[in-house]
């Protein structure tokens, strides 16, 4: 078996020689003197109506003001993290370049570590050096007499703390004694896996296929991968829209481990040549989760890959997605008409449920009736009506879409429009009074409107219909932990120059470190480009019919900050590398 989790620096030096500058000159306070709220206005970090929404919050959640803050965006990681270091008069701790050492990591069990929110770093002078993200007073007594040591606390940002803590309390630690219990129970012989016990909880493939799990929320993993190979079973995670292999176990587990996952999901267990789809209601490592479960037969075996829905986790709000100003102020001009239709455009994996929540989290207020049908719904909005696709009770879009339409609707989202029946369906409910959000399949805004009139779709009732699309992309931002100057390849620059880059300015790429788990990139940020169907567009298409390029001029002159466009900002920024774009924005 081999386990693959990133880079982690040898050299553990002590936590002193990793005390970072704070970035804003306050006055030192006594633990407590002054309320964290409080401090954060005088500072100029939050304003007054910031705080009062997060004590609201966390009157109902009990969950830390920080943690509020963050969540919500007002804050940001960094900012806290100089207010509770001066507030507590605690020492600030690097995290990127800091392991904790095995003797600290032996002194603190994961439940205990877990039910703190500390994570242990090292020993010295017979005191144990911990950081948190939530120091209190009472934190270092209490775990003192738990831990029966000495303890100091050290601080350190939330995501930093939260990442260290899933590398190290890894929940693929034990997996080798699961395998070597496996393949004990099995001596040798060549066992029909359909008569294996895989639904009793002390099973080992049981075990296994939780830790994996486990481990796959702890990585923000969207998808696992389980796939057979000539003599290997491969367990992928796909992490910030890309693939990393995380552990090999030996073939012999990737029936019984198929067998565990379809009974969970409750699929035919003995059916391993056509494909299959199922579904797993879990909680995991504190997360209400829905896994979506597709199996398909290879020449090696099944494969199988789960889709991870968290559904504790909030919608965004429309101010987080990381749009342009001119962006967002079109879009959120197209979201407030009354009527029409408004269309997210992109490949798989590009954000667009994330962007029509966030719509619908805009629009959602109590004098209207918002009806949603979506495949799968992924997040539960209160005084929303949603309605799951079935197609073996004959649910599709189409249809839920046409009793929809029966139920007095105001506002409705269309999860996806795959077919000319749906489109028009839709495009007449835009043009009936009501507000229809949707996504599409397509390259970018532009090409979005030839899809429908590819369809089938009269460019007419499209131009009259359609109110916006926002074409997008998501790529993974550079980690700021390890990211420094570089000069581009060959191939990357001819890329650059070939979407308008210059090449005056200096360019960043990262090296991996502690914080991204030796990847180099920390989660993802959108790039969007919004088409305002205005009165010239709409002409154009309906009677003229120009070519997608020189509607996308038009678009340009009119206003429009293409994929590309943006794409470019963000590398001149920092905010992502050329091989990145290339890798997520390749068709520009």
């Amino acid at each position: 078996m081999a386990l693959k989790r990133g880079k982690r620096d040898e050299d553990n030096r002590a936590a002193a020689d990793l005390a970072v500058p704070l970035p804003r000159p306050v006055e030192r306070l006594h633990s407590g003197a002054t309320p964290l709220g409080d401090l954060l206005i005088a500072e100029g970090l939050i304003t007054a109506a910031m705080l009062a929404d997060a004590l609201t919050t966390q009157a109902s959640t009990n969950e830390p003001l920080g943690l509020i803050l963050l969540r919500s965006g007002s804050l940001t990681d960094e900012a806290l993290l100089s207010m509770l270091a001066h507030q507590q008069d605690l020492s600030a701790v690097d995290l990127r370049h800091q392991s904790p050492t095995p003797e600290a990591l032996a002194l603190v069990p994961e439940e205990v570590a877990r039910q703190y929110g500390i994570l242990p770093l090292l020993v010295e002078g017979g005191e144990l050096v911990v950081v948190t993200a939530d120091p209190h007073p009472g934190l270092a007594p209490q775990l003192a007499t738990q831990l029966g040591i000495s303890v100091k606390v050290t601080v350190s940002t939330r995501a930093d703390v939260e990442r260290m803590m899933a590398t190290h309390y890894d929940a693929l630690t034990g997996i080798s004694q699961q395998i070597d219990a496996f393949l004990g129970a099995r001596g040798g012989a060549d066992i029909n896996y359909d008569a294996l016990d895989v639904q009793g909880d002390d099973a080992p493939v049981v075990r296994v296929v939780d830790m994996i799990l486990s481990q796959a929320v702890r990585d923000r993993a969207s998808d696992v991968h389980l796939e057979s190979r000539n003599n290997a079973f491969l367990v992928r995670f796909r992490i910030d829209g890309a693939l990393r292999d995380v552990s090999t176990l030996p073939a012999s587990m990737a029936g019984p481990i198929a067998g565990r996952i379809k009974v969970m999901a409750g699929m035919n267990i003995v059916e391993r040549r056509r494909p299959q789809d199922g579904q797993i209601g879990s909680r995991t490592d504190g997360r209400d989760l829905d896994i979506r479960v597709s199996s398909v037969g290879t020449v090696w075996g099944e494969k199988l890959v789960l889709r991870l829905l968290d559904r504790s986790k909030p919608a965004m709000k429309l101010s987080q997605l990381g749009m342009s100003d001119i962006a967002y102020k079109r879009f959120a001009e197209a979201i407030a008409t009354p009527y029409g239709m408004v269309v997210c455009a992109g490949p798989t994996g590009a954000g667009k449920t994330t962007t029509l929540y966030a719509s619908l989290r805009e629009v959602n207020a109590e004098e209207r009736s918002i009806t949603t049908i979506e495949d799968p719904v992924e997040y539960m909005f209160p005084g929303i009506t949603q309605i799951s696709i079935n197609e073996q009770a004959g649910v599709t879009f189409a249809t839920g879409l046409r009793a929809i339409l029966r139920q007095d609707p105001d506002v409705i989202l269309v999860g996806e429009i795959r077919d000319q029946e749906t489109a028009r369906i839709a495009i007449q409910a835009a043009l009936t009074g009501h507000l229809v959000f949707s996504s599409l399949h397509a390259t970018d805004s532009v090409s979005a409107l030839y899809r429908f009139i590819d369809m089938g779709v009269e460019p007419f009732l499209v131009a009259s219909a359609v109110r916006a699309i926002v074409g997008q992309r998501l790529v993974r931002r550079l980690c700021t932990g390890c990211a420094r100057d570089l000069s581009p390849a060959p191939e990357e620059l001819a890329f650059w120059e070939k979407i308008g880059g210059s090449t005056s300015g200096g360019f960043r790429t990262s090296t991996g470190c502690n914080r991204c788990s030796g990847t180099g990139y920390v989660e993802r940020i959108g790039i969007y480009e919004v088409l305002d169907v205005d009165a010239e567009i709409s002409e154009r298409l309906v009677h003229s019919r120009p070519s997608s390029d020189a509607m996308r001029d038009l678009a340009v002159a009119n206003g429009l900050v293409s994929l590309r466009a943006e794409s470019v900002r963000l590398v001149e920024e920092g905010v992502t590398s050329i091989l990145e774009v290339m890798r997520s924005v390749h068709t520009l």
